[in-house]
This record gives C-alpha cells, sequence and structure tokens, in this order.
C-alpha cells in the first residue's frame, strides 16, 4: 500500500469526527487550545504514517488465486542465463536490508550438476528443510519420465518415494498387459498397439528395476530456508544452482521446471516437466503416448510418511483405456513438447 493511500484513509476517518466535533463547540479559548492540540496530534500521526509506510519492506509479489507459479527454466532461455538469472535474484535477497528478508524462509528450486542416488543427497540437502525432489530414470535407448517424490526426510522420503514408483511402473506392466490381450485382430493397426504395449512394458521394467534399486536419478529439490542458508547450500559441491522463489506460497499452485543435468547450451527446449517424458541421452529415442488419463497407483498413491504429496507420473491405465486408445507412431519420435536434451 503506498503513501498516498495510506494518508488518504487516515484522512476519511479522522476529519469527519473532527468537525462534527468543531460544530458542537462554541468559541473561544478552550476551542483554541483544543485545535491547536488537535492539529499538533495530527501532525505527529501524518509524520508516524509516512515513515512506517516508507520503510515498511515490500511484500514479495504473490500470484493471484488459482494461478500457476512458475519456477525455472523459461522457454527461450539458456542454461548459463538461467544459472546467472539465479544467482542475481539470490543476491538481491542477501543485499536487502531489511531484517525481516534476511531471516524470511523462501521455497528455492535447486538444481544439481548430476544425478544423486538417495544416500549421496544427504551431503548436499541433509541439513536444510526439503520439500520435494525431482527423479529421472536414465535408460540407454528410451524416453522416460520426471517423477516428483515428496520427501521431507532425506534419504529416507526418497528412498520410500522410489519404491512407491517402482510399484506404480508395476501396475503399469499389469495394465500394458491387459490392453494387449485384448487385442485379437491381425490388422496393421493392432500390429502397432502390440508393439506400442510392448515398449511400454520395456520402459516400465526397465523404470522400476531402476527406483527399486535407488538409482542415482534425482537431479533437483525444492528446499525452504532463509537466503543465508540458502547462499550457503549455493556453494556446495554438487549444486548447480539455487532459485529462490518468494513469490510460491502454495507447491500445489507451483509448476517447477529444473534443467537436466544433461543440459548444457540448448535455450530451444524448455525444461521438462513433473510427468512429461524426458529425452535419454543417447539414441534412437522412444516414446509411448499416453493410453488413458493417469491414476494413482494403489495404495492410494501416497508415495511416503510424508502428508498430503503424491508422485506425479503418468500410467497406461486400467483396462478401460482398451476404448479408443492412441495410436503411437510406428517410428521413433523426437523429444516430446516440453521436454528438453
Amino acid at each position: 500500500m503506498g503513501v498516498g493511500n495510506t494518508l488518504g484513509k487516515l484522512d476519511s476517518r479522522v476529519l469527519p469526527p473532527l468537525g462534527r466535533a468543531f460544530g458542537r463547540l462554541a468559541g473561544g479559548p478552550a476551542r483554541l487550545r483544543l485545535v491547536t492540540g488537535l492539529g499538533l496530534l495530527c501532525a505527529c500521526a501524518v509524520m508516524l504514517t509516512a515513515v512506517w509506510a516508507v520503510d515498511r519492506p515490500a511484500a514479495p509479489p504473490v500470484a493471484p488465486p488459482g494461478e500457476v507459479v512458475r519456477v525455472g527454466v523459461v522457454d527461450g532461455q539458456s542454461v548459463g542465463g538461467y544459472v546467472t538469472a539465479s544467482e542475481a535474484e539470490l543476491g538481491a535477497l542477501l543485499a536487502d536490508p531489511a531484517p525481516a528478508t534476511a531471516t524470511a524462509e523462501v521455497y528455492a528450486l535447486v538444481s544439481l550438476v548430476t544425478y544423486f542416488s538417495p544416500n549421496r543427497l544427504v551431503p548436499v540437502l541433509g541439513d536444510v528443510g526439503v520439500s520435494e525432489v525431482y527423479a529421472r530414470a536414465q535408460l540407454p535407448g528410451m524416453q522416460t519420465q520426471v517423477v516428483r517424490i515428496p520427501a521431507y526426510r532425506v534419504p529416507a522420503d526418497v528412498i520410500a518415494g522410489m519404491q512407491d514408483v517402482a510399484r506404480g511402473r508395476d501396475q503399469e506392466i499389469a495394465d500394458y498387459g491387459q490392453l494387449r490381450r485384448s487385442l485379437t485382430g491381425d490388422s496393421k493397426a493392432e500390429h502397432r498397439l502390440r508393439a506400442a504395449y510392448d515398449r511400454g512394458t520395456a520402459v516400465a521394467a526397465a523404470e522400476a528395476a531402476a527406483y527399486r534399486a535407488g538409482c542415482a536419478c534425482v537431479y533437483a529439490a525444492v528446499v525452504r530456508a532463509a537466503p543465508p542458508v540458502l547462499d550457503q547450500l549455493s556453494r556446495r559441491s554438487g549444486v548447480r544452482a539455487v532459485d529462490p522463489a518468494p513469490e510460491v506460497t502454495r507447491l500445489d499452485r507451483t509448476e517447477f521446471r529444473p534443467p537436466l543435468p544433461e543440459r548444457v547450451v540448448d535455450p530451444d527446449r524448455p525444461a521438462p516437466r513433473a510427468g512429461e517424458p524426458s529425452p535419454a541421452a543417447s539414441t534412437p529415442t522412444v516414446t509411448v503416448r499416453a493410453l488413458a488419463p493417469a491414476r494413482p497407483a494403489r495404495g492410494g498413491g501416497v508415495i511416503s510418511d510424508s502428508p498430503g504429496r503424491s508422485v506425479t507420473s503418468s500410467s497406461p491405465g486400467t483396462g478401460a483405456a482398451a476404448a479408443a486408445p492412441a495410436v503411437p507412431s510406428s517410428e521413433p519420435p523426437g523429444p516430446a513438447a516440453g521436454a528438453s536434451s
């Protein structure tokens, strides 16, 4: 709120009662003393209000209700430019003279230089308030999805989350098998569907094995800490960038887009979002399109002991997906929209 608005509200509240009081008073010394005292009182109130409004630290911008906040690499931005911008934003928070800014905890997106196993995260994130991590199984010749794993305790919640991701992939394998068995014809379309289901089964099986083994798959995390702590975190070995986001107030209304470790220079493609296929480093790559709306894995979809969150990923669905499934191309497609390399 600006100084002008503040003083305007003060006038609207103070002046009408004063006018009514003056109307009830007769002339004479009593009125003069009253006017003088009230004038001094109003002058002091105006000065104090102006000083308070000017010195009050500006609140970080907050997105309107219902609007999604995006944090991370934006379309057309290079990784180098993103890292530089993150450093500048963190530096601005550290340079803010307001004591409240230095002590207030804010969310931040932490990007790592490589893929970490759960136990290797401890020296980097073990003493920081973590909310969630982002992971991707690296499988040669396959496009795999980015998954979001709620993790308040490192490495325990990360390990538990990976086990639930593996169980979700096991369910996908069963769903693909059911879809394949529902095909009884010999048309070209059904041959293509069988091939797509077989590819999906192979990818899901490889992902399940990787996550079940506690793979080196984690490449980013969302943390909450004060700016000085974030500054220390940015200097640790293995950390690529710390992107503070004081505008974030709700994680469920925020889309985080950390750069993949293998992405060095590629300003034309945005970072992949959770649930999107991410291209593997090797070629050729294969993508199986979504065959039905995603649904949580068995067990309610909660992947750790932390309350209120679940893994974000895609699934081929259940037998209901057999109704008019998408027919994937027989040729290996290019990277999915929004994926990065």
